[in-house]
């Protein structure tokens, strides 16, 4: 075997590794997602984070703030001890297009180190939802959906103002 397959041998067995390890799927789609959201919250100019496409939906800002508080109630609630009280979440938030990308940031970067501090015997373990009994695996994949779901949104929010929305990052 000549040194060029050896090597497309080793990349290929060292991605198929990577996908069969949910954790590690998850961890991997997380940084990415969080890359891209942080691309499209910056692509919105300040003064538009108070734009909303109707009356009954959530400006931009507001949008952001969402999905943050989403993943504080859930990375704490089912990955660590803590107690997290959701009403801490109406108290200092922050105010501005900078202040808000800041705390999206650390937003995501709790929920990475909870879901990478979670032993994976840990995750297929049931935990009590309101919708009913669900695994840390499906907690995961919910916080990757909500995520994705107003991200969505947030697209076309920056397409009703022109502008250009940043390239999809997958995985």
């Amino acid at each position: 075997m000549n040194k060029i397959t050896l090597f497309f041998c080793l990349i290929s067995l060292s991605m198929s590794a990577q996908q069969d390890n949910p954790k590690d799927a998850f961890l991997e789609k997380w940084q990415n997602s969080k890359a891209y959201l942080i691309e499209i919250a910056q692509a919105m100019p300040e003064e538009s984070y108070t734009f909303k496409p109707t009356k009954r939906q959530m400006d931009f800002g507001s949008q952001l703030l969402h999905i943050r508080g989403n993943m504080l109630w859930l990375g704490n609630t089912y990955f660590t001890d803590n107690n997290f009280d959701r009403s801490i979440l109406a108290n200092n938030i922050p105010q501005g297009k900078e202040a808000i990308i800041k705390a999206l940031e650390e937003s995501f970067d709790a929920v990475y180190a909870f879901a990478k501090a979670c032993p994976e015997a840990s995750l297929s373990k049931e935990v009590s939802f309101f919708a009913g009994p669900k695994s840390r695996y499906q907690i995961l994949n919910l916080l990757q959906d909500h995520v994705t779901h107003h991200r969505g949104q947030l697209i076309v929010y920056l397409n009703l103002n022109d502008i250009e929305v940043p390239k999809y990052v997958g995985w």
